[in-house]
């Protein structure tokens, strides 16, 4: 039996496309109530190499935000579903059946060619 994503994934960890890609040089994993609820609230940016993974989820909220962020739905498989670029602040974004979001400093995803289709995955050290 495979272990819990939570002891498999490392907190933060670099997230890749399929072909081996950077898509999130240091992604941190929010799979637990706290963090997920947190999010990026009281953050004043976002740096271009962070990123936050929210799992599960398939809706996020801007509120209380003090920068835009791009966001990216994906499926269980981390397969994207979804691509909002540059979500303002006080702004909600949601996609049915998506089981993670990731979110990304804004203008990210376009920069690193994030495409529905894409398969997302964690390096491996």
């Amino acid at each position: 039996m495979e272990p819990p994503v939570s002891q498999r994934i490392p907190r933060e960890a670099t997230l890749l496309t399929s072909n081996n890609v950077v898509i999130c040089e240091r992604c941190l994993l929010a799979d637990r109530p706290l963090d997920r609820m947190r999010g990026l609230l009281g953050r004043r940016d976002l740096a271009p190499e962070e990123g936050i993974l929210l799992k599960p989820a398939s809706s996020v909220h801007t509120w209380f935000m003090r920068f835009p962020i791009d966001v990216v739905f994906l499926d269980r498989e981390l397969s994207v579903l979804r691509v909002v670029p540059r979500l303002g602040p006080w702004r909600w974004a949601a996609r049915r059946r998506a089981a993670a979001v990731l979110e990304l400093a804004a203008g990210e995803s376009e920069r690193r060619g994030i495409e529905v289709g894409h398969r997302l995955s964690w390096a491996t050290a």
